[in-house]
């Protein structure tokens, strides 16, 4: 799985990004969880061994190893890890995820941070895998925004694509999203479309419309993708029909259980859905250690 900005189907790789935010992630975590060392680990003898593994008390679909195996490179190397499963693997209540062997302090030191990272993105996984399941039978493609939770968009985006869904863009930098106020800023949204291509000529402009006349301002203008936000059903249909493959169609704004197969339906290209990653339920996880001489 890899993260890239896919508006466009671009393949904007950033893995060297995503690997540089994981350890700094991941150290930022343990240093707020170990502090100035694991006073309760240090009851454990220096030399003992011990094996354990990871269980998943719900159904899952698992993403997040990279971060579990940082979390025990950097805690300590010498920490064996065997995996069960693959990011984006479905996994079943009481089933095993991987086991683990090294020094007793080391595991139960590195314990909840591994199991924070693999609960969280594993939860994210899990979300966006029921929503694709519920969308397979059209051609929509699923996004999620810029809702994700403080320093972890990268880590969050990734479990997105483990789940089967995809990626909008990663921030303010890699692609144009026109919104109402940068439109009554420019002028008109042709204004702010030919500022856009003027700027960065190879990145997507995207621009948001809130009505059918709108949606034809933007289609005039050459938006690459057009976001209609809050549209009735009768209305996506309309607009599927008027640009008829001229631009990409974004569904936003309402998106709820009740409102997903049916906007879907209605032929748009992407939904894209902020509570895929806001609104996480972490995965129930257990470590169980077998602690020996």
């Amino acid at each position: 799985y890899e993260i890239a900005s896919c508006l466009v189907g671009s393949e904007m790789c950033i893995r060297d990004r995503l690997r540089q935010s994981r350890i700094e992630t991941v150290a930022q975590s343990l240093r707020e969880d170990i502090g100035d060392g694991d006073i309760t680990a240090m009851l454990i003898p220096q030399a003992r061994i011990s094996r354990g593994h990871v269980i998943t008390r719900d159904a899952a679909t698992i993403a997040g190893r990279a971060w579990v195996e940082e979390v025990f490179r950097q805690v300590d190397p010498g920490v064996t890890l065997s995996w069960e499963v693959q990011d984006g693997d479905e996994a079943s209540p009481g089933q095993s995820l991987f086991s683990m062997e090294g020094p007793a302090r080391s595991l139960l030191t590195a314990e909840r941070s591994a199991l924070n990272w693999l609960q969280l993105l594993s939860g994210v996984a899990t979300t966006c895998a029921g929503h694709a399941r519920r969308v397979a039978h059209t051609g929509v493609q699923l996004l999620d925004t810029r809702k994700t939770l403080p320093g972890l968009r990268l880590a969050q985006k990734y479990a997105v694509t483990c789940g089967g869904c995809h990626n909008h863009r990663i921030g303010l930098w890699d692609a144009f999203l026109i919104k109402e106020n940068h439109i009554a800023a420019c002028g008109s949204i042709a204004d702010a479309v030919r500022e856009a291509r003027r700027l960065a000529p190879g990145r997507p402009v995207e621009v948001e419309t809130e009505n059918l006349e709108e949606l034809d301002q933007a289609l005039a203008a050459g938006a690459d993708i057009i976001m209609l936000d809050e549209f009735s059903l009768a209305d996506m249909r309309q607009a599927v029909v008027r640009t008829a493959g001229a631009a990409k169609l974004e569904a936003s704004g309402g998106i709820s259980s009740e409102t997903l197969v049916p906007i879907a339906e209605t032929g748009v290209d992407y939904i894209s859905i902020g509570a895929l990653t806001k609104d996480v339920r972490a995965v129930d996880l257990s470590m169980r250690l077998d602690i020996h001489d």
